[in-house]
């Protein structure tokens, strides 16, 4: 059975029935077990668990300590290129928003990678417009051949890809996958996906699997929330990452909980996800899962993501920029999205260790089967 295949199944149970009968004494009865099953993630997701959001935090803090310790490791995100042929309602590289495209030459992306040493970061995901044309997979191995001489790991989030593509990018240096499936909702992926390949829901949803077949050291996925009720898309987000753990023993899988922030194309959000929603749902997915990874983004406030640290966050980017070309060159300014936490480095390894944490920039070495 196929993720899809439980997807398609799941997604016939009546959510908002069952939240209205769960009440706060449900909830802390799950609190008392070890191991929760599907029905327990639900129930840490209802309205009814607003009431042990301290509690629930409590756990989760040590649930991450016990599995992953005091470290949290930092990462950047590079921009090779924004060209893109999808038509997409809530993204600045939507093919329809008219500005200036730009592809890094291997030149460039030497002088990127040399920025990004100096700021002291090894532990780098590589992004791209989804465009076959101006990202293929021919490009993106010269890529890695250039930047594996600096970095210790290097990730991509890209369009989706087949199997034997993922193969050779692992097998040049990639170690990490991000996949977002944007939204679980397959009827309303459509109306936000309205031109292009990332139209095709089920190639999209078994991308974070195919990398896993093809040797991703991890896999990380996520829903963009805002564009569906968030306490369904947490919980198929959650899903999902128990299915790739169950059936990929040797794949780490972690989890993003990305909110919709401002863009070039000025689309706002359908649903409103506060902090409060944010909070609950990183609670009960980390007690849910508490061998995932949880990565945080400059998405989110400085002072959001000093309070959200201690609720099971185990990576987070730093000095990002969304701007092809943004680390070396200032000058370009058409972002994907705006960045919230505008900390150097060196602010954010100062703040985690004032909370008691231990900042990673290297845990990995790239290991290459070819060159």
């Amino acid at each position: 059975m196929s993720f899809y295949d439980e997807y398609v199944k799941v997604n016939q149970f009546p959510f908002d029935h069952f939240f209205s009968t769960i009440t706060t004494q449900d909830v802390k009865k799950v609190l008392q077990k070890e191991r929760l099953h599907l029905e327990d993630f639900l129930i840490l997701l209802s309205p009814a668990a607003e009431n042990c959001l301290e509690e629930m935090a409590q756990i989760a803090h040590y649930r991450t300590v016990q599995h992953f310790g005091r470290t949290i490791q930092l990462y950047a995100p590079l921009y090779l290129t924004d060209y893109c042929v999808n038509k997409c309602t809530y993204c600045s590289f939507s093919i329809d928003n008219d500005f200036p495209r730009r592809k890094l030459t291997l030149a460039e992306i030497e002088e990127e990678s040399k920025a990004l040493v100096k700021m002291g970061l090894r532990h780098i995901i590589l992004l791209t417009g989804e465009s076959r044309l101006h990202s293929s997979v021919d490009y993106l191995c010269e890529t890695i051949d250039v930047m594996k001489k600096y970095f210790s790991s290097l990730s991509i989030e890209i369009q989706p890809l087949d199997a034997e593509e993922y193969r050779t990018l692992v097998a040049r240096g990639i170690d990490g996958l991000t996949v977002y499936q944007e939204v679980y909702n397959e009827e309303i992926y459509k109306q936000h996906h309205l031109k292009g390949p990332k139209r095709n829901y089920r190639y999209r949803l078994d991308a974070p699997e195919r990398g896993a077949k093809a040797g991703m050291r991890s896999v990380n996925i996520g829903a963009l929330l805002g564009m569906d009720e968030w306490r369904k898309e947490v919980f198929f987000t959650g899903l999902h990452a128990h299915y790739l753990q169950k059936h990929y023993l040797e794949t780490d899988i972690a989890l993003s909980f990305p909110r919709i922030r401002p863009n070039l194309g000025g689309f706002q959000p359908k649903v409103d996800v506060s902090d409060k929603n944010l909070v609950q749902a990183m609670l009960a997915s980390r007690i849910f899962l508490p061998r995932a990874g949880m990565t945080l983004s400059t998405r989110e406030s400085a002072e959001l993501r000093r309070h959200l640290l201690p609720l099971g966050v185990t990576k987070m980017s730093a000095a990002s920029s969304t701007v092809v070309g943004g680390y070396a060159n200032k000058e370009h300014t058409h972002s994907q999205f705006e960045i919230s936490d505008k900390r150097s480095v060196a602010e954010v390894k100062e703040s985690l260790r004032e909370l008691g944490y231990q900042p990673v920039v290297k845990d990995w070495e790239i290991l290459t089967h070819s060159s």
